[in-house]
């Protein structure tokens, strides 16, 4: 009896301070025995890490509950999250006390209002529980519902005024699709004293697999606002989906007569609700849509679900086809490691950049690899951003702005990769080649930076609108790139090259994307040799080649020629005088076809390994099918390397460079042939001082080898490092007296054009010529410095050259044992060796050469300097 006694004022306790309150309780602080106090199996339940309620008993065939007091009971609203990670049973569920007499819901003579979650037909449905055990099911929810081995969902139920009661239920667990289950009259009850939560439970499959979350219990306040329109959003041209705030009453959301458009179109022919959401109404008319025109669609006497009625509001709709670059990708997260602010998952972001919504629904991500699943359906506004990501990733990512997750998103690849973006139809709207050497510096390029576009007006152009991103978090992923600026594209676009697939079909290539409908023209190609362009086809993803099929088949061994005018790029800029390509139809290459024409294999600490090539044949060698290497320790082949991934046309008489890194070779070489260069992934190893280059066929067979030696270079040269080896003659063989050391006159190096110790005709005796007889080093640029031109009759000559004045004294030594090429020459300012200035007056060039083999020669030249006075 005391015991009894005890337990009731504990239990007025509780009502008289949680009892006329709202409740709201999340577990964030990881208790539920305060604030507010849970009484009954306290040993049944845990807080989890994820803060939520889960239940802990481990008996078989047990019933467990909790309970917290609560007296709200009327014009009163009951909202909850759930998770059951089984499917239900009529053993296993939960049944929501929305209230009870007693704080033992255990009790057979309990009475009150409960929501089961589970049972047999696997539904949620409401009940009233009468004090005798009797059970009554008020409103029977949706079988089926929740025939699933895991089921999360948000519960809400509402008793007005007038004890209406309303059963909803939203299963994606986010409370923003809530759907009605029904409702139902009931006044039995109107006072409660408890709220909480009854587990029933079989075997231990189903142990642990209760959830209980975010629940609200609060004062009901009537809806009395009818709906708004979110958006209305053309999807087709035919269909419009009407977006709404709230859901909707389906009976007036059906009715035809409750939609209207403007401009002819007048009722939709079809209405139908979504079916998972609620507020949402899909529109359907007789008449198409023109496209990129404005309509108005009224809407009048569609309600909500308290039965509020929206009154003539009129929301307007376009019809828009994409056209390419209306979605760019401006942004990739090609290497999120190490991290910098940003999670470890690989994205890309895409912008709107056109006038009109646009819905991604069907898209997908493609690069060389593979294409991602569909997007699902996502409106993108104009001017506004979206990640798309792998599906795992979308948790990581989704605070930082909206997501598309995909099925297959294709791994992009640190170094570079080609990704595209493509319609529902797999119409190309946007592609980006990228490469890691987009990054501005090394410390970026290691990881955790994204590219960003610097210019989304300007999509086409490749590298020079691309480069790291500048926010402190690495990235700037669903807002505006941290680089954005004007970044106008002005530069006209250049034919780089032309190749054939076969006699009837050659493809050209520019050096960045074109326009789709002029490039398609034939009439924009030009041909030599009686050829014309009978069809043009721009090829996606990059829109950078164009097929053209031929009005006559190519002959074998005949270079032919291609013009290309009226093209432009996608920023307009039309085609200038990089115009012109040679073409043919290309041959294996046999032995000595190609020869290794110069090596640099000792390269300054900055600098590269080259290795030039000259095509002293007549054919037409595809070096796609040609391949460089070296030997291995055990003079076996080794380190093949494929010269070109593409078709690269090299042609009779052409010289072209490999390497890595072709800028770094220009900016430390003269390079008069700025397009005779081949970049190269990978270089074989070529040791400072010793080794082998190999050039070898699509056969495998070798065309040419040079086993070349550090000690093959001239003898006085002192330090050889980034001092290039020149093949002397094309026709003879690859042994140490056909290679020299490159001219001290040519830097050390002739990367893409004809080599500094190229022989000549030997008959031909050494010269030395002046130009001008008289020159005046004034800065006028008019004859302001004298040329000692020079041509000898074999490489290997050094020259030390004096100038002396009319009394015979020295006043400058101008060069002192430079090593010359066979042809080439040297200037003098005027000055003597103290960079003075010389008085006017007949001065004397004394040159002298001299070879390793002892043969010298003097020459004495003489030239006017005079000065200019104003």
């Amino acid at each position: 009896m005391v015991k009894r006694i005890l337990f009731f004022l504990y239990l007025l306790t509780l009502i008289n301070k949680f009892g006329y309150s709202q409740i709201s309780e999340s577990f964030n602080d990881g208790d539920f025995i305060n604030n507010p106090q849970w009484i009954g199996n306290s040993n049944a339940f845990v807080v989890n890490s994820s803060f939520q309620l889960q239940s802990n008993d481990t008996i078989a065939n047990s019933s467990f509950y909790l309970a917290t007091a609560n007296t709200l009971a009327t014009s009163v609203q009951w909202e909850f999250l759930v998770k059951i990670n089984f499917n239900p049973s009529s053993a296993n569920y939960i049944d929501a006390y929305l209230t009870s007499l007693s704080g033992d819901l255990n009790a057979s003579s309990n009475q009150g209002y409960f929501v089961r979650i589970g049972n047999t037909e696997d539904e949620i449905s409401l009940y009233r529980k009468d004090g005798s055990g009797v059970m009554t099911k008020i409103i029977d929810g949706e079988n089926g519902i929740l025939n699933h081995s895991s089921n999360t969902m948000k519960i809400k139920v509402i008793r007005d005024a007038n004890n209406q009661w309303i059963l909803y239920r939203d299963v994606s667990g986010t409370g923003n699709f809530y759907i009605s289950e029904g409702s139902m009259m009931d006044d039995t009850y109107t006072t409660t004293s408890f709220f909480g939560f009854l587990i029933k439970q079989s075997t231990s499959g189903f142990f642990q697999k209760h959830f209980i979350d975010d629940i609200e219990i609060k004062n009901y306040l009537p809806d009395v606002t009818p709906p708004s329109i979110q958006s209305a959003t053309a999807i087709s041209s035919t269909t419009v989906d009407v977006l709404f705030d709230e859901p909707l009453d389906k009976a007036s959301a059906g009715l035809f007569s409750n939609y209207s458009a403007d401009k002819g179109l007048g009722m939709p022919m079809s209405v139908f609700a979504d079916a998972q959401n609620p507020s949402l109404v899909h529109l359907t008319f007789e008449n198409t849509f023109n496209n990129g025109e404005a309509y108005s669609l009224t809407i009048n006497g569609v309600k909500d679900i308290s039965g509020n009625a929206i009154s003539n509001v009129i929301a307007s709709f376009s019809f828009y086809i994409p056209q390419q670059y209306d979605i760019v990708i401006d942004e990739i997260m090609a290497d999120p490691t190490p991290e910098v602010g940003l999670p470890n998952s690989e994205w890309v972001e895409l912008k709107n950049t056109s006038g009109f919504p646009i819905n991604l629904k069907g898209w997908r991500l493609n690069d060389l690899t593979g294409t991602s699943g569909p997007m699902a359906d996502f409106v993108l506004q104009p001017d506004s951003f979206v990640i798309v990501c792998a599906t795992s990733a979308s948790t990581n990512l989704s605070s930082f702005g909206k997501i598309i997750s995909v099925t297959g998103f294709p791994p992009l690849d640190n170094g570079g990769d080609l990704i595209s973006i493509a319609d529902a139809n797999g119409k190309i709207i946007h592609a980006v080649q990228y490469s890691s050497d987009w990054y501005p510096n090394e410390l970026k390029k290691d990881g955790g930076w994204s590219l960003e576009m610097i210019d989304t007006k300007n999509p086409c152009s490749g590298f020079s609108n691309w480069t790291a991103s500048i926010d402190n978090s690495g990235g700037s992923p669903g807002r505006k790139n941290s680089v954005d600026g004007n970044n106008k594209d002005e530069t006209s676009p250049e034919l780089l090259r032309a190749f054939a697939t076969n006699p009837t079909i050659i493809t050209l290539l520019f050096n960045e994307s074109v326009d789709s409908l002029k490039s398609a023209a034939t009439e924009n190609y030009v041909f030599d040799n009686g050829l014309s362009a009978s069809s043009a086809i721009t090829i996606p993803p990059l829109f950078d080649k164009i097929k053209i099929t031929l009005n006559n088949p190519l002959t074998k061994g005949t270079v032919y020629q291609v013009t290309a005018k009226n093209i432009s790029d996608c920023s307009g800029n039309n085609i200038g005088e990089k115009n012109l390509a040679r073409f043919g139809l290309a041959q294996s290459a046999d032995s000595s076809d190609l020869v290794i024409n110069e090596v640099l294999f000792n390269p300054l600490p900055s600098g590269v390994d080259y290795v030039e090539l000259y095509n002293r044949s007549q054919k037409i060698v595809d070096l796609s099918k040609v391949f460089i290497a070296n030997r291995n320790s055990s003079n076996a082949i080794s380190s093949i390397q494929q010269l070109s991934a593409d078709n690269f046309l090299f042609f009779p008489g052409d010289f072209i460079v490999i390497t890595i890194d072709p800028n770094v070779v220009k900016s430390q070489y003269i390079t008069t042939n700025p397009d005779a260069f081949l970049k190269i992934k990978t270089m074989p190893s070529f040791s400072n001082d010793k080794g082998n280059v190999i050039i070898l066929n699509e056969q495998g067979n070798t065309i040419d080898e040079v086993n070349y030696s550090d000690k093959w270079h001239f003898a006085l040269i002192k330090n050889t490092e980034g001092v290039s080896l020149e093949r002397i003659d094309y026709d003879a063989t690859s042994i140490q007296n056909n290679f020299h050391s490159a001219a001290t006159s040519a830097g050390y190096g002739t990367p893409g054009y004809k080599n500094s110790q190229y022989k000549i005709n030997e008959d031909i005796m050494g010269e030395i010529t002046i130009t001008p007889e008289i020159f005046s080093p004034d800065n006028d640029g008019h004859e302001d410095f004298a040329t000692i031109n020079y041509r000898f009759p074999s490489p290997g000559y050094v020259a030390n050259i004096t100038i002396f004045d009319a009394s015979g004294r020295p006043v400058r030594y101008l060069q002192k044992n430079s090593l010359s090429g066979i042809t080439g020459y040297y200037r003098w300012d005027g000055l003597n060796d103290k960079n003075q200035k010389l008085p006017q007056g007949i001065y004397i060039i004394y040159t002298e050469i001299f070879n390793k083999e002892g043969k010298k020669k003097q020459f004495k030249n003489t030239i006017v300097l005079a000065r200019r006075y104003n």
